[in-house]
């Protein structure tokens, strides 16, 4: 008499196959949705990016000098390519004697006007101390008790308090100003003076952290390394699918 035995695990290894199939459709899947979102998301805004520089600088040009004048087709990037140029054009007249010259000239009478001399002076300090090579405000990540003890936040440190912030604060050694971002927009937030002693500084970068902001702390800052070589277990999971049971363990089953 013939053993039952393969009729009756035979519908369950046909379920396993299919459950094998489905398995590595729903990897694949997943893996194409990894590669191509971000892909597809960074593409979309570097063209809208280039097409708003484009739609801002191209009216300032006359038409006779574009190259869309004389061709059936719009380039794109052409106005960033110009912007580009012209901004360095005008820091390289800046550096010297006659630029600067004017450019004081100009202070002066921004100077001299009322309400636009506070806007123009705000914005240049804050453009100096976000493009300085040399400062360090908001190239520091660290760690604050707010807001409440025990608790732990991200924060960007600042420029040091001025002599007269400092002067004005309790004596508890130098204080900094930091920025505590909210999540998921960390361009909104909290900006505070606190004794540098009470702020735990980390070795991440801001761009780590930003990340860590906006995704209310699900990516985690992680070695390169690390990262790739997840990716590669990934990728050769989703190659060899679900790992088959040994035909001794299907017989005991």
């Amino acid at each position: 008499m013939k053993d039952p035995s393969p009729l009756i695990h035979e519908p369950d290894s046909g379920a396993r196959k299919r459950v094998s199939v489905q398995g590595r459709l729903r990897n694949y899947f997943f893996t194409g949705v990894i590669v191509a979102g971000p892909l597809a998301i960074t593409i979309y805004i570097t063209w809208w990016c280039i097409s708003l520089i484009d739609g801002w600088v191209k009216p300032l040009v006359p038409a006779k000098y574009l190259p869309d004048h004389y061709l059936p087709f719009n380039i794109p990037g052409l106005g960033l390519l110009i912007a580009f140029v012209g901004l360095t054009l005008l820091g390289a007249f800046t550096a010297n004697l006659v630029g600067r010259s004017v450019v004081e000239f100009g202070e002066v009478l921004l100077a001299r006007t009322p309400v636009i001399s506070g806007l123009y002076r705000g914005l240049r300090q804050v453009f100096e101390t976000l493009f300085s090579t040399s400062g360090t405000s908001f190239r520091t990540v660290g760690l604050v008790e707010f807001p409440v003890k025990g608790t732990w936040s991200v924060v960007f440190l600042s420029a040091p308090a001025g002599p007269d912030v400092q002067g004005a604060l309790p004596p508890n050694g130098d204080y900094v100003g930091v920025f505590l971002p909210c999540a998921p927009n960390p361009t909104t937030g909290f900006f505070f003076y606190l004794p540098r002693s009470e702020v735990i500084e980390l070795s991440i970068s801001v761009d780590d952290a930003a990340k860590l902001v906006m995704s209310a702390g699900v990516i985690q800052p992680e070695d390169p390394q690390t990262r790739l070589q997840a990716m590669a277990a990934g990728l050769r999971v989703a190659q060899v699918g679900p790992v088959e049971m040994p035909a001794r363990d299907k017989q005991d089953a």
